[in-house]
């Protein structure tokens, strides 16, 4: 015969059993309701952008960005480029060419009077720069006086001094740099004569040479 214990524990046990059953149905509960906001929330968002289709692929043309300018090349050094090409100096020239020389081998050019040499040789100029071309080879005194000539006229220099040497320290104590300085001296337009310098000024290791004027007044 069952006692009053056992239905006690009976009770309880359908207590439990029903709570438990309640809990289940709030949760399913629970979960129908978020599962109904989602679907809502999904169907305002549709409805709020409308109908939609996927991107076709398209060619995207490339930017064609300006290709850079060449830097601009100053006329100024062009011409000087093309002048010094003009009156680049030869070494196939030879002072026998020359129309009016001296057995010191002074140098006027032609339309220069013979008084212009006399000055020059008694140091009426004031000789204002001058180029000393010891220890250059050829190729490079060549250069090299090309350039102070050029730099010369360029200042408004009258009278230069050029330092050739004596030709002591050349190959069997030939004056070779002495004759080649005369011969591209006499080359050059600017150059309007020139002649050895005194010995204070360098006797025959060098030259004084007169250059035209830059003001068409002087």
């Amino acid at each position: 015969m069952a006692s009053i214990k056992d239905f006690a524990a009976l009770k309880s046990l359908r207590k439990d059993l029903q709570a438990q059953e309640k809990a289940r149905a709030e949760a399913e509960a629970e979960r129908l309701r978020n599962e109904k906001k989602l679907l809502e929330e999904a169907n305002l968002f549709r409805n709020s952008i409308g109908q939609v289709a996927p991107l076709r692929p398209t060619v995207i043309d490339k930017a064609l960005l300006p290709q850079p300018r060449p830097l601009p090349i100053a006329r100024q050094h062009l011409a000087d480029e093309q002048a010094a090409l003009l009156e680049s100096l030869s070494d196939e020239f030879t002072f026998d060419t020359l129309l009016s020389s001296d057995e010191n081998l002074s140098f006027a050019r032609p339309g220069i009077g013979p008084d212009v040499l006399s000055k020059l040789r008694r140091g009426h100029w004031v000789i204002q720069e001058q180029l000393d071309l010891h220890g250059l080879r050829r190729d490079q005194a060549r250069e090299a006086l090309g350039e102070f000539l050029r730099q010369a006229r360029r200042r408004g220099t009258r009278c230069i001094r050029v330092i050739h040497g004596k030709g002591l320290g050349s190959v069997n104590k030939e004056p070779v740099l002495k004759n080649k300085v005369r011969n591209w001296l006499a080359q050059k337009d600017e150059v309007l004569a020139f002649c050895q310098a005194r010995p204070a000024d360098g006797g025959s290791g060098a030259l004084v040479v007169l250059l035209k004027s830059s003001s068409p007044n002087s």
